[in-house]
C-alpha cells in the first residue's frame, strides 16, 4: 500500500536540513581540522595498482572548494585503470561544502544511467556502504563508486551526510570531511568493472584512514 505521508516526511526532512544549515553558519566556526598527512603523500602503489597524478586545471580545482585534493589514475599490470579523486575540506561552515557527484557529473556532460548502493567488505575493518553510479559519456559507460568520509564515519547518503554534518557541528564543533570518488570503464562488462572497483576499494580504504581525521 502506498505511504500517503511520504511527501510530508520529505518536506519535514527538508525543513530540518534547511534550519540546520541556517544554524550551522551562525555557530562558532571552531578550528578547521587538517588532514593527518597531506594528500600529495598518498601512496602511489596500492596492492597491484600503480598511480599517476592527473593535475586538475586550476579553475576546476578552485571550483571544488577543497582545501586539499588528489586526482590520480591507477593501473594494474594488465593495463586496466581506475580514476581516483579525493577532495578534503577542513571546514564546511563558510559556504565551501562537498558537491555531490550526482549533481556535478551531469553538469559536465555525464549522463546518469542507474544509481544504487553497494556494501563492500573491508578486512579487518567493518564493511562500508558506497554509492554505485553508472554513467555514460561519448558512447562509453563508466561505473562510479563514491562516498563521504568524515569524522570517523563512511556515509553514502547525501541526506544522512548533511544531517551528520549539522549534528557534528553542534555537538563536536567539527565540519571537516572528504568526498572519495573512483570510476572505471565498463568495456569488459559491468560485473568485471564492479569486481575491479571493489578490489581497489579494499586496498584503498585502509590507506585513507591514515590521512582523513576521525
Amino acid at each position: 500500500m502506498p505511504d500517503r505521508f511520504s511527501p510530508i516526511r520529505v518536506w519535514i526532512t527538508a525543513g530540518v536540513l534547511v534550519a540546520g544549515f541556517a544554524g550551522l553558519h551562525g555557530l562558532s566556526h571552531g578550528e578547521p581540522i587538517a588532514l593527518r598527512v597531506p594528500l600529495e603523500q598518498f601512496p602511489v602503489a596500492l596492492g597491484d595498482w600503480h598511480g599517476q597524478d592527473q593535475p586538475l586545471e586550476q579553475r576546476i580545482a578552485d571550483a571544488t572548494g577543497a582545501d586539499d585534493l588528489l586526482n590520480r589514475t591507477y593501473r594494474d599490470q594488465s593495463g586496466r585503470s581506475i580514476g581516483l579523486y579525493v577532495g578534503y575540506y577542513r571546514s564546511q561552515r563558510t559556504g565551501e561544502t562537498i558537491h555531490s557527484p550526482k549533481n556535478c557529473l551531469p553538469g559536465t556532460g555525464w549522463d546518469p544511467v542507474r544509481a544504487g548502493r553497494l556494501t563492500i567488505p573491508i578486512s579487518p575493518a567493518p564493511p562500508i556502504t558506497v554509492n554505485e553510479y553508472l554513467v555514460e559519456k561519448d558512447g562509453n559507460r563508466y561505473l562510479v563508486f563514491y562516498w563521504y568520509q568524515a569524522r570517523g564515519r563512511v556515509i553514502a547518503s547525501e541526506y544522512a551526510g548533511k544531517v551528520c554534518l549539522v549534528l557534528d557541528a553542534i555537538t563536536r564543533n567539527r565540519t571537516d570531511g572528504a568526498l572519495v570518488r573512483l570510476f572505471t570503464v565498463t568495456k569488459d562488462g559491468e560485473d568485471k568493472a564492479r569486481e575491479r572497483a571493489v578490489n581497489f576499494v579494499q586496498v584503498l580504504y585502509p590507506e585513507l584512514t591514515r590521512f582523513i581525521p576521525e
